[in-house]
């Protein structure tokens, strides 16, 4: 679970229902018409934008927002090192039973290929692409958030105008200005919060996994390569070493 995630949702939503509460009643925030219109105005403007699967697909990724399942660097940089000392003492075939215990199936898969004789320069373009392919996904999911979240304001928008309309044609009789005037501006109001506390900020914590789980498949890669060219398990560790900062790199002696 990502802490920062669950603290931003609690601390963001917390202090505007708070702002809400002290001001008034709660209910007069709750309008079920403008809820749909820009609830469903989005959802349905990005279907337009995006094939279906695409946008049934955001759903899974956003879980990437919520739960973080990748191992941290000096982990990875461990495990490579003891596979290094294994493949030096015993030979890389001494790697073959490890590979079925191995729950990340990036590692599975470039391991699985050096234990099955394949040139270095091969693996890395198979475990390459893959990577590629994974940031292309993040990419487009991230995608489909942003402009998500560019839409919701929008639709926010359309249904302040369609509630002025209505107010206008009303405007005989003084007593609905006020209310239908606050009802035309909770569109708005819907839209503004999905946009800045919902979609925007999941977009944003998308593209920065992203970028931590392509820095751990670039490790393994490297670690992959260097294994399936015998090099010394020192030379392993000082290469992986090279991607973290100065501050958290280790070292096995």
């Amino acid at each position: 679970m990502d802490l920062a995630t669950i603290i931003g949702i609690v601390l963001s939503f917390g202090l505007v229902v708070a702002a809400i509460v002290v001001g008034g009643s709660p209910m007069i925030f709750v309008n079920v018409p403008s809820m749909l219109i820009v609830v469903g105005g989005t959802i349905g403007a990005t279907l337009v934008n995006y094939p279906l699967g695409h946008v049934l697909g955001v759903v899974g990724v956003i879980k990437n927002t919520f739960f973080n399942k990748l191992d941290s660097p000096t982990k990875v940089i461990e495990q490579f090192i003891d596979y290094a000392n294994k493949a030096r003492r015993e030979g890389i075939l001494s790697l073959e039973p490890l590979i079925k215990d191995i729950k990340d199936g990036y590692l599975r898969k470039g391991l699985q290929l050096t234990v099955d004789g394949l040139e270095p320069q091969t693996i890395q373009e198979i475990m390459e692409t893959e990577i590629s392919y994974l940031e292309e996904r993040h990419e487009t999911g991230a995608e489909i958030l942003a402009i998500m979240g560019g839409f919701a304001p929008a639709m926010g928008m359309i249904g302040t105008v369609i509630g002025l309309v209505q107010m206008l044609q009303t405007m005989n009789d003084p007593s609905t200005i006020g209310p239908s005037m606050a009802v035309a501006l909770i569109t708005t109001f819907y839209g503004a919060i999905l946009s800045n506390l919902v979609f925007n900020p999941m977009a944003g914590k998308l593209k920065t996994r992203s970028k931590e789980e392509v820095l751990i498949k670039e490790m393994m890669l490297e670690g992959i390569l260097s294994i399936s060219k015998g090099e010394n398990p020192r030379i392993v560790e000082e290469k992986l070493n090279s991607y973290l900062p100065p501050k958290l790199r280790k070292s096995s002696e």
